[in-house]
């Protein structure tokens, strides 16, 4: 597992509860040394949270390796060490713990380097970082899940599939969606030990598989398209190898033909002669509404239309929520708004119409592209989105995925916003009314 750059870790930054009362709060620090040390050089760590909390480099508590310590029974300790590969646990007493929310965590770190002369001790570290409290409770009516696609630019160069998983579940999140070819060494053909380590890392961190993306490139052969033989065999692929690695939806991007993503031709019966296949392994094959594709556009029709002609229970939709984006993202250095696709402006479609297909869908994509300080996002209206979904009785999956900027670790940061963000939006949403039963109707109407 590796560790963000900055000393303060985002992941592992929440409250601590003690007999069913929270005592106080906790986050993570990296060793800013070049080496890992012994745990008694430590000298304290002074800690301030926004106007909230300023307690002396004595007060906090110190975990290692499962073992939690006082400043004194460190300095009193042998054995016990930092590694340089270990994020250190620090614990703040701090009676109610922290509302939830961005706040401005600053740490004065303090080191004894034996080999810098005494009158230069202690090697003080004073960092300051904004960092997301995790979502405690306030789920509402859905689950809650992370792509790792919102990790891309970060994984495999400064994250790995641990690192990943731990983020995920460190913000309350149960599911996990991944890419086939984005995530799996040697694909399609993993190796025995990556499934070990697979499954060994989920049932670690808790997490559920929930949706496989998977591509059919209709375009793979230049001067030709893929045939509807190539087009079934590439979706089978997938479905085999999700089903290997536990997954029940599997999220086919198809070759498309046209600016507003009208698939190729070959998807209806591509997929028609995968249905089969995908009910022998539980699996629902569900393509994506993306924008520049509204709700209300022919290639949704004709989705269901296959739906309802084949009763299959094995093919749905999955809405990508990038399609409510009502506000712009910004230009990017050396972009103006007719160099790049105008969607990227949003199409703004009113949540309102998921209602014409909830029946239908069967797996969301919470996309979303940058959450302040505030907890506002930026470009996604989530109050009407998440009111509409519930008030069309959808309980499944929000899966975040983050397509924002990528600097290093930014990601992180980011789903956690997203989801202190919607899940207090879902916590808060009414209830929906339910109709008047036919007999109440009736009532009313003779009354």
């Amino acid at each position: 597992m590796l560790l963000e750059r900055d000393l303060i870790q985002s992941v592992g930054f929440r409250n601590v509860t003690e007999g069913g009362r929270v005592t106080g709060f906790q986050f993570r620090v990296r060793m800013p040394s070049y080496r890992g040390m012994a745990a008694s050089l430590i000298d304290g760590i002074a800690v301030r949270v926004g106007n909230v909390v300023d307690v002396g480099p004595h007060v906090p508590l110190w975990t290692f390796g499962g073992q939690t310590y006082t400043l004194q029974q460190l300095w009193e300790s042998n054995g016990v060490r930092w590694p340089l590969e270990e994020a250190a646990v620090v614990t703040v007493p701090f009676d109610g713990g922290l509302p939830q929310g961005v706040h401005e965590l600053s740490i004065e770190l303090r080191l004894r380097m034996s080999y810098i002369p005494v009158e230069h001790q202690p090697t003080i570290h004073q960092v300051s970082r904004k960092v997301t409290l995790g979502p405690e409770g306030g789920d509402g009516a859905f689950r809650y899940g992370v792509s790792l696609y919102s990790f891309m630019g970060d994984y495999g160069t400064v994250m790995d599939l641990e690192t990943a998983l731990a983020a995920v579940a460190d913000v309350g999140a149960t599911g996990v969606e991944i890419l086939g070819e984005g995530h799996i060494p040697n694909y399609p053909e993993p190796s025995p030990a990556w499934l070990d380590t697979w499954f060994g890392l989920l049932d670690k961190y808790s997490l559920e598989p929930t949706n496989y993306g998977s591509w059919i490139d209709t375009r793979l052969h230049p001067g030709r398209s893929m045939t509807v033989t190539e087009g079934a065999a590439a979706l089978q692929r997938d479905l085999r190898l999700a089903n290997q690695l536990g997954f029940g939806f599997v999220r086919p991007k198809i070759g498309v033909v046209s600016g507003d993503l009208v698939p190729d031709p070959i998807w209806t019966e591509s997929v028609e002669r995968s249905l089969d296949l995908a009910h022998e392994l539980g699996i629902i094959i569900c393509p994506e509404i993306h924008s520049p594709t509204p709700i209300r556009h022919p290639v949704v029709e004709d989705y269901i239309n296959l739906i309802e002609r084949t009763g299959t229970k094995n093919f749905g939709l999955l809405i990508d929520t990038g399609i409510f984006q009502d506000r712009p993202i910004p230009l990017r250095a050396g972009e103006t708004r007719e160099s790049r696709p105008a969607f990227l402006d949003g199409i703004g479609v009113d949540p309102a119409d998921f209602a014409d297909v909830a029946q239908y869908v069967v797996f969301i994509q919470a996309k979303f592209h940058d959450i302040n300080e505030q907890l506002e996002d930026q470009q996604i209206p989530w109050l009407p989105v998440l009111k509409a979904l519930k008030d069309s009785g959808y309980s499944g999956y929000l899966s975040s995925e983050y397509e924002g900027e990528r600097d290093p670790w930014r990601a992180i940061e980011q789903v956690r916003r997203q989801h202190a963000l919607i899940r207090r939006v879902a916590s808060e949403l009414p209830c929906p009314v339910p109709p008047p039963s036919e007999e109440n109707s009736h009532a009313k109407r003779t009354s």
